[in-house]
């Protein structure tokens, strides 16, 4: 039985390195054109199979991007689910400086309120003013700037000064310029400009306000109404330093999940929910993020079907075209098995340059340049999802694939009686 292994090992490696040989032969004879051509086919199938679905995951992956940039940071400190606000703010916020690999972090007020910008207007009975509902957002302007770089997303007037107690910033969604829905239901202030006066009604309490700019970031900054975090607390009553969330930036290389962990021994979850970004970001956008890329595997799957084609034909026709040549190979003694490897190892150099190919584009030239140039979405800024394991995964895929669909057509001609095919019959 031994010898028999033996046998078949020998075997194997003697038809293997024939049929290697008969595939450089082949590739070498074959015309540059129409290798070049299946390489490209192979390749634009390896970047579809990327490029879809990275771009639609990366839809979402920047948003989640933005979110953690410039809204909750690293880790996000909120209120429990049972109270209003974080208790005991001011001693959390020393807990905080005292992490190991703190960056920075911000305290913010919030509230709902509603604006409206034709207060001092009469109106006919039935009719509406112009106003809209937002979220009410109290910030600390040096720190917040220190953050998140707020002022960048000011389109239009200026940021906000620690001494600009009369004054706000109002988000794009609660403005018709920017945001022009008329639907029932939705409201967006359609009077409003830079200086402009308006009034922020929160409960019973209601106070003027000078606007002195306006807000486009793509993050939930675009639904609020932004002012100095003592204002916040003047309206919606409250004299103590709660505060809504604390959010926290951390140096490169910091484990967030340590410095959860550190918070929670430092007695903050008896106080507070402490959570990572990746814990605190919206149920809905995972759900999104996965959906998407399903559908962009099941687009993809399409691009794989046409080049398995692709490969099936090419395989066929070179076999069928050489069918005379084949059988004169198996009639001086060639195993027909060192002849199916030489198209099998055909297939796969043309898949194998393909791959390379496409990894080479994607990993340095796609992926940087969506980086460097995200697509304007929106409500987020998109850019390229391409992991290195995701992207070997999928290149086995397509070589797996390109595998049997060379197998397939060349195993039916290898098949065929051998004096027929000399005689080409």
């Amino acid at each position: 039985m031994i010898n028999n292994l033996k046998k078949i090992e020998s075997s194997f490696k003697q038809n293997a390195k024939v049929g290697w040989f008969l595939a450089k032969r082949d590739i070498k004879r074959a015309s540059v054109w129409t290798t070049g051509l299946i390489v490209l086919v192979m390749t634009l199938t390896f970047l579809n199979l990327i490029v879809v679905s990275g771009i639609l995951v990366g839809l979402i992956q920047g948003s989640e991007d933005a979110q953690k940039k410039y809204e909750i940071g690293d880790i996000v400190i909120s209120p429990l689910l049972s109270r209003s606000a974080i208790d005991q703010t001011p001693q959390i916020v020393e807990i905080v400086k005292n992490i190991p690999g703190y960056k920075n972090h911000t305290v913010r007020y919030s509230g709902s309120a509603k604006i409206e910008s034709n207060y001092r207007d009469t109106v006919k009975p039935g009719d509406k003013r112009d106003g809209a509902g937002g979220s009410l957002l109290g910030i600390n302007p040096i720190e917040e700037e220190k953050f998140s770089g707020i002022s960048k997303f000011v389109t239009r007037g200026s940021y906000l000064d620690p001494q600009d107690g009369d004054s706000v910033l109002i988000g794009k969604n609660l403005l018709y310029e920017f945001t022009p829905i008329e639907a029932p239901g939705f409201q967006t202030l359609k009077d409003v400009s830079i200086g402009s006066r308006v009034k922020i009604t929160v409960g019973n309490t209601s106070r003027e306000y000078f606007v002195k700019g306006f807000i486009q970031s793509k993050v939930d900054f675009d639904s609020s109404i932004i002012m100095i975090e003592s204002e916040v607390r003047k309206l919606t009553g409250r004299t103590d330093l709660n505060a809504g969330t604390i959010a926290i930036q951390l140096l490169p290389g910091t484990d967030p999940v340590f410095v959860k962990n550190f918070l929670l021994d430092s007695g903050v979850g008896d106080l507070a929910r402490v959570q990572t970004a990746e814990e605190a970001f919206p149920k809905f956008l995972k759900d999104i993020k996965n959906t998407f890329g399903i559908l962009g595997s099941m687009i993809s799957a399409i691009g794989l079907v046409v080049a398995s084609i692709t490969i099936f034909i090419v395989i066929f026709v070179n076999a069928i075209t050489r069918r005379r040549f084949i059988g004169i190979l198996k009639g001086i003694g060639i195993n027909k098995r060192a002849i199916l490897y030489s198209y099998i190892y055909q297939a796969c150099i043309y898949a194998f340059f393909g791959i390379i190919i496409g990894m080479i584009l994607i990993f340095f030239l796609i992926k940087p340049y969506f980086a460097a140039n995200p697509i304007n979405f929106p409500f987020s800024d998109g850019i390229l999802v391409a992991t290195l394991s995701g992207t070997l995964i999928r290149a086995g895929i397509l070589l797996v694939t390109t595998i049997i669909a060379g197998f397939i057509p060349a195993r039916m001609v290898i098949k065929q009686n051998t004096l027929s095919a000399i005689l080409g019959r």
